[in-house]
């Protein structure tokens, strides 16, 4: 229920982001035009009836001819005019490029841009439904939706930048008779770089790698297997997997995308199987899962999965793209409440298809086997989980080989004994194809078999009489090669992170944190030099802060400044100067090319700083 209620927050939240993102700027547009041209109406008119009433030249029929004229033509309404009669009344008020003409098509590219918002938040509200109402047409309104929400997105970045830009000057010139080069030109580059970004990577082909961690298992590496699965395809009815792939992920998968493993493409249908995991189920309760897996390939599942997978993907990186380039951040939040609403439908039809596969396999097999593979996965994934959590907490530095596999197996058995294991199984993050939903009671009743949760240790405790894993004659060698590259991986991340958490307060630790962070410097003019290391910034230019360090716990805030003689960062301390905050300004002639470079190095080390004094909080609470 916590979840449920997180995400229907979440997405009120987005909901409500897309509203601001998508009509912030053009009503704020909008209300500025009509209100300028509303003024300038009224303003014209009282000046025009003066200078009508003024003017001795004409006749009282001329005047009143003459006021009525205006009275039925106002100023806000010139560009508009297009009769015969109103052509001089058009020319000499709505010329191109004039105040009159600037307002009249700012005003009315806000109201179609509004208009546009509007529209495309009804198209992505009627698509999602169109996905929750039928799953044949899943495919074809994400594919509408897809190219419509990112085009029309790019349409509304380069909409909404060009009104920011053209309100930058006109505010301040309209209210203040006055405008600031330095507002419109950061306008401006802000605009262009939105403008730039959102077309850029609406075309660029992003990335869409789907490579799996394992080793290919041939037919002559285990016949019997590649038999048994043939005869489970033949019973579900579907055709078998074209490839075997072995790994030590908790997972079982099929996919039909196409996919990549130890730089070999695959194409066809692919059985991804974990090794650790059919070590710990017998061959009845395996058979259960691999039915289970066939069942999803011969529902389509896999078919619908490949077409969209890559899909889904792009639109993904497109909509997080869209959030890191300034001004795109307008068309972030629309693409991303589409894809949650798309993910709603996706999430139920995921549901009933597990329950639809899990019949099958129960069909096949027996339902208790695949509860009690069920139970098995469960306990193995949240132990190991919990092992892998316990060693990357450790303050200390691994050595050699973790043996997180051995730790595993040896471990499950005494775990499934232990007070903790049943409130740890309520909680389990189970992976596919037995996910968090639906939970573990209903996928039982779903299958016609209950186990008392008293039962559970007893199925994780019994070791099987024979496994798949056994069947498979390069499921050791295979499992030592990827073990030894997973925790390879472990410990230089583990490490990495003592780097981030260490003060540091001996040699050792020392040494960690500098195999990460090593003092870094910057040339500057004139023989001076900026560095930065993980104790703090030490300037050498000449003052009273020469050649001392400015420690990191003297930092609460930087601000980098642009100048025309030479940059500038300021440091902000905690404590109080005689006017306020102290503040220290380092001069940075001379710096050139290296800003960028300046800027991330030291906010990476100042991240550092600040991620290992609250670690040391966490610690002491």
């Amino acid at each position: 229920m916590a979840l449920a209620r997180t995400v229907h927050v979440d997405l009120v939240r987005v909901f409500l982001l897309t509203l601001v993102s998508l009509f912030a700027i053009p009503a704020a547009t909008l209300a500025f035009t009509e209100y300028a041209l509303r003024s300038q109406d009224a303003e014209f008119l009282q000046s025009i009836e003066k200078r009508i009433a003024n003017d001795s030249r004409l006749t009282p029929a001329e005047k009143a001819e003459a006021t009525g004229f205006y009275r039925s033509h106002q100023l806000s309404k010139a560009c508009d005019a297009t009769a015969p009669e109103d052509r001089n009344f058009h020319d000499k008020v709505c010329s191109p490029y004039s105040m009159q003409w600037q307002f009249h098509w700012a005003d009315r590219a806000a109201i179609w841009t509004i208009v546009l918002g509007a529209a495309l938040l009804a198209a992505a509200l009627v698509l999602g439904a169109l996905a929750f109402a039928n799953r044949g047409l899943r495919y074809a309104s994400f594919v509408a939706g897809w190219r419509l929400m990112t085009v029309s997105s790019a349409v509304e970045v380069v909409l909404q930048s060009a009104m920011l830009v053209w309100l930058s000057f006109w505010l301040t010139a309209y209210f203040w008779h006055s405008y600031y080069i330095k507002l419109i030109a950061l306008a401006g580059i802000a605009a262009g770089a939105a403008v730039f970004y959102a077309i850029y990577t609406l075309f660029k082909k992003l990335p869409s790698g789907n490579e799996i961690e394992g080793e290919l298992v041939s037919p002559a590496d285990a016949p019997r297997l590649w038999e048994r699965i043939r005869q489970l395809a033949t019973r579900v009815k579907t055709s078998p997997p074209d490839h075997i792939v072995a790994g030590i992920d908790t997972n079982f998968f099929v996919t039909e995308a196409p996919c990549e493993v130890k730089g070999r493409s695959l194409q066809g249908r692919t059985l991804f199987v974990s090794l650790p995991l059919l070590r710990v189920l017998d061959q009845t309760e395996a058979d259960a899962v691999l039915a289970h897996e066939l069942a999803h390939l011969g529902g389509g599942d896999t078919r619908s999965s490949a077409a969209l997978g890559p899909k889904l993907l792009q639109f993904d990186q497109y909509t997080w793209k869209m959030r890191s380039g300034g001004l795109t951040i307008v068309a972030h939040y629309l693409l991303r409440l589409y894809r949650m609403i798309f993910a709603f439908a996706l999430a139920r039809d995921s549901r009933e298809r597990e329950y639809k596969a899990d019949r099958v396999a129960a069909g096949l097999t027996a339902p208790h086997a695949i509860v009690q593979s069920l139970i098995k996965i469960s306990a193995y994934a949240s132990y190991r989980n919990d092992v892998e959590r316990k060693l990357f907490e450790q303050d200390r530095e691994h050595d050699g080989a973790l043996g997180i596999a051995r730790f595993v197996a040896d471990g499950l058995p005494p775990y499934a004994s232990s007070p903790a294991f049943i409130e740890a199984m309520k909680t389990a993050d189970v992976p596919h194809p037995y996910d968090s939903h639906p939970p573990l009671p209903e996928r039982m009743r779903n299958v016609g078999h209950h186990v008392p949760e008293s039962a559970y240790g007893g199925i994780v405790a019994t070791a099987p009489l024979a496994s798949w894993a056994d069947e498979i004659e390069t499921a050791h060698a295979i499992e030592q090669r990827l073990w030894s590259e997973y925790e390879q991986r472990f410990v230089q991340n583990h490490e990495l992170s003592l780097a981030y958490r260490y003060e540091p307060a001996t040699e050792e630790e020392r040494a960690v944190v500098l195999r990460h962070f090593p003092p870094v410097g910057f040339e500057l003019k004139n023989g001076e030099r900026i560095d930065i290391s993980y104790e703090g910034i030490r300037p050498s230019a000449h003052g009273a802060d020469s050649g001392s360090t400015i420690p990191w716990d003297e930092v609460k805030s930087l601000t980098y400044k642009d100048g025309s003689f030479g940059d500038t960062l300021i440091v902000t301390h905690h404590d109080k100067g005689m006017l306020g905050a102290r503040t220290t300004k380092l001069k940075l002639a001379g710096l050139g090319k290296q800003k960028e470079n300046f800027k991330d190095v030291v906010g990476h080390y100042w991240r550092r700083h600040q991620i290992m004094r609250a670690q040391q909080q966490q610690h002491q609470q």
